[in-house]
């Protein structure tokens, strides 16, 4: 029996770029892979977008369960981890042929990039972490992640009590009380479009992980955005990081909240420009 090896390897690509709901734009020598953070979906860099189109090839997805992605192919087993979110990462570059990569990666996709870049280094050339948290949870008295870990489970117990009350009280949390309605809206509308099952799931995966060994294992340059205020990941957080990771830079953003690309996109966009030039 003959195989079809081109024909497969083209079945392969397609079926990973309608998983993950694949964007391609632009067509600038530098390629810039966008990974969106837990409750959200490739629409919220549409605010970063625009500063970086006219010399960047960009690519936006989705995670399987997020925004227009396919929904059949969750795997409980698979995205139990952050590491199966990381596996989705490594293969959009494989479907893509990407080497060299900026990955710009907004909270947990901080971490799952980092954990992609370590598996399969040849496809990244640096990092961008934005708002990065390795552990949520606090390990007195050398480590303070932000949460006791029933404080989390209270927050789980929440989505299953009342799935649009729980988003209502994170929404602000995450984008900072102080901040703009319009934004804050956005992103609760944002969460209760996740299906329940799955969102509790990557809740799980996000808030309950520990991934503070892998930082030492960084293969490459990392730059960290990290909030003044963020009630999500204290600017101890991204201290933490930057020390940890062999070959980082760390800028603290005079910002409320945990989403600066959205809040603070034209400040953000000049510092990752000057750093993507850098050689």
């Amino acid at each position: 029996m003959k195989f079809n090896i081109r024909a497969t390897t083209m079945n392969y690509c397609d079926d990973v770029l309608k998983r993950n709901n694949v964007t391609v734009l632009g067509e600038g020598n530098t390629t810039l892979l966008l990974a969106h953070g837990f409750g959200c979906d490739q629409n919220v860099w549409r605010f970063l977008f625009p500063y970086v189109k006219d010399d960047y090839k960009v690519i936006l997805f989705d995670y399987v369960g997020s925004g227009k992605s396919d929904i059949s192919q969750f795997k409980p087993q698979k995205y139990n981890t952050l590491e199966g979110y990381a596996e989705d990462i490594i293969d959009i570059c494989e479907a893509l042929s990407l080497n060299n990569v900026t990955l710009i990666g907004h909270s947990v996709s901080s971490i799952i990039g980092l954990l992609a870049s370590i598996k399969k280094p040849e496809h990244f050339a640096k990092l961008v972490m934005v708002c990065p948290s390795p552990c949520f949870l606090n390990y007195p008295p050398d480590y303070f992640g932000g949460f006791d870990e029933a404080d989390l489970h209270e927050l789980l117990s929440l989505m299953d009590k009342n799935y649009i009350g729980w988003a209502e009280y994170l929404a602000p949390l995450v984008m900072g009380v102080n901040n703009s309605e319009t934004l804050i809206g956005e992103l609760s509308g944002s969460f209760c479009s996740t299906d329940p099952v799955i969102a509790k799931s990557f809740a799980k995966a996000t808030f309950f992980s520990d991934h503070r060994a892998n930082l030492h294992h960084a293969k490459h340059p990392t730059l960290i955005f990290q909030s003044e205020n963020d009630a999500l990941a204290a600017k101890s957080i991204g201290e933490y990081i930057h020390n940890e990771i062999p070959c980082s830079s760390l800028e603290v953003i005079e910002a409320e909240g945990h989403c600066l690309h959205m809040t603070h996109p034209e400040l953000i966009s000049s510092l990752l420009i000057k750093y993507i030039n850098e050689k």
